[in-house]
């Protein structure tokens, strides 16, 4: 069986078929949510916090990322692989192009993921050139938390509204194959999706971009602590971790999430 392919999601834009993704650490939970249907598995730095127990992405190195996204892929045979370049992996093009053949070497990363907008330019522009497929990640940056003074919505005023819409065109001009859209107004979500020919997905971005991405602890309600107000636990109604991210597939290709309580405006 061939993994879903770049040119796939590109197909699913443009016939508006909506993309589902969840994040994914390990090789049991990777091949339930290939059995159900889900796009793409996000190996994100998101494991510092449900998976290791840190107050945030930093601490996780990329030597945890690879170990990772490698279970990951040995779990699933569908889904593409997305792997996550960790905090201060990719300052330079070259310490990116280092950390990105890693992941895809070592770790069978089909695309890398970074975040930041017009200060990552040059080092999408360099990977891609390179042959390798990038997801970028603008709204709210969960590596520059401390810069940003918390978890908080971002692009609610026209000047940071405009800046995120320059950098999605300039980083899909750099050669950006994807983009995650976090904490954004679902307004700008929309606007961004439809100027940008590549597939947007959103978090916490309302229902008008391409795609949903959660964080699978999340939307099983099973991570300590509060749940994000833009998540949904799957797993109450449905009874068991399968039957939840079916559910969750559905609801995405349906358009049924995110509802309205799970946006920002």
């Amino acid at each position: 069986m061939s993994r879903i392919s770049l040119s796939r999601l590109q197909q699913m834009k443009q016939q508006r078929e909506r993309i589902a993704l969840l994040t994914a650490y390990d090789a049991s939970f990777a091949h339930i949510l290939d059995a159900a249907g889900v796009d793409i598995l996000l190996v994100g730095d998101s494991l510092g916090m449900v998976v290791q127990g840190q107050p945030s992405t930093l601490p996780v190195s990329l030597d945890e990322m690879v170990y990772h996204t490698a279970m990951v892929c040995r779990g699933s045979q569908r889904a593409m692989v997305i792997s996550d370049l960790p905090f201060m992996s990719y300052t330079s093009a070259e310490q990116a192009l280092h950390s990105a053949a890693r992941l895809m070497k070592e770790g069978g990363a089909q695309m890398v993921k970074l975040e930041g907008g017009a200060e990552v330019v040059e080092i999408v522009a360099r990977l891609s050139s390179m042959g390798v497929p990038v997801c970028a990640h603008l709204g709210l940056l969960p590596q520059s938390v401390h810069k940003l003074g918390g978890y908080k919505v971002q692009g609610r005023s026209e000047v940071d509204a405009a800046r995120i819409l320059a950098d999605a065109r300039a980083l899909q001009a750099a050669g950006a194959d994807l983009l995650v859209l976090e904490c954004v107004p679902r307004g700008l979500a929309k606007r961004v999706t439809e100027a940008l020919q590549i597939p947007v997905i959103g978090i916490g971005a309302g229902a008008g971009t391409d795609g949903q991405v959660l964080v699978l602890y999340d939307m099983l309600g099973i991570t300590p602590g509060k749940r994000p107000s833009f998540s949904q636990d799957f797993l109450q109604q449905a009874g068991s971790i399968p039957a939840a991210i079916e559910a969750y597939v559905a609801a995405v290709r349906r358009g049924d999430f995110p509802g309205p309580e799970q946006g920002f405006d």
